[in-house]
């Protein structure tokens, strides 16, 4: 609630993103973010990408902890670029991680409930009516518990289909 309500504040016509616009000479594309029929899916989508950045970098920083520093020597020995030590020795042993982070910002954009009804409530219009917003509108307001009900069980259906082959990827490339 208090993330929203700091995002509600943050991108407002008078909030603090559109004060370093002005600061930089961009006043004149300041908007009310949120208020903004095209604006407001990406506005709230930036919120969410804030609420999960804190837990993928923990996880990548500590997953980098396990790589043996003896493999980028090497790789500096062969002649590697650090896009080369990246691609070929940091991303491979991070796999596990970035499935992890992969697979819990998938769902957490697919089922996102929280955030959007907190700062928009599937507003202005349907802009940023996601599955979950129309699933608690559907089932709450218009008392459509069934179709509420179909609803959920299609988006549980979607992101299955989504993380099964995010998982398989991550595990198989380990084998």
């Amino acid at each position: 609630m208090l993330l929203a309500s700091f995002g509600g504040w943050l991108l407002s016509l008078s909030g603090l993103f559109n004060q370093i616009l002005k600061i930089l000479g961009l006043g004149a594309i300041t908007r009310a973010w949120l208020g903004d029929f095209n604006w407001a899916l990406p506005a709230v989508g930036l919120v969410g990408i804030w609420v999960l950045l804190g837990f993928c970098t923990v996880l990548l920083l500590t997953g980098m902890t396990k790589v043996d520093p003896a493999l980028y020597e090497a790789a500096r020995i062969d002649g590697a670029s650090w896009f080369t030590e990246f691609i070929a020795v940091t991303v491979p042993l991070l796999r596990y991680e970035i499935g992890v982070c992969l697979t819990v910002t998938v769902i957490a954009a697919l089922a996102a409930f929280d955030i959007v009804y907190v700062s928009t409530a599937g507003g202005p219009g349907n802009a940023t009516s996601v599955p979950g917003i129309q699933i608690y509108i559907l089932a709450f307001t218009q008392r459509s518990i069934g179709l509420a009900s179909a609803l959920a069980v299609m988006l549980m259906i979607l992101v299955a289909v989504t993380i099964i082959p995010l998982q398989w990827l991550s595990k198989e490339s380990n084998r």
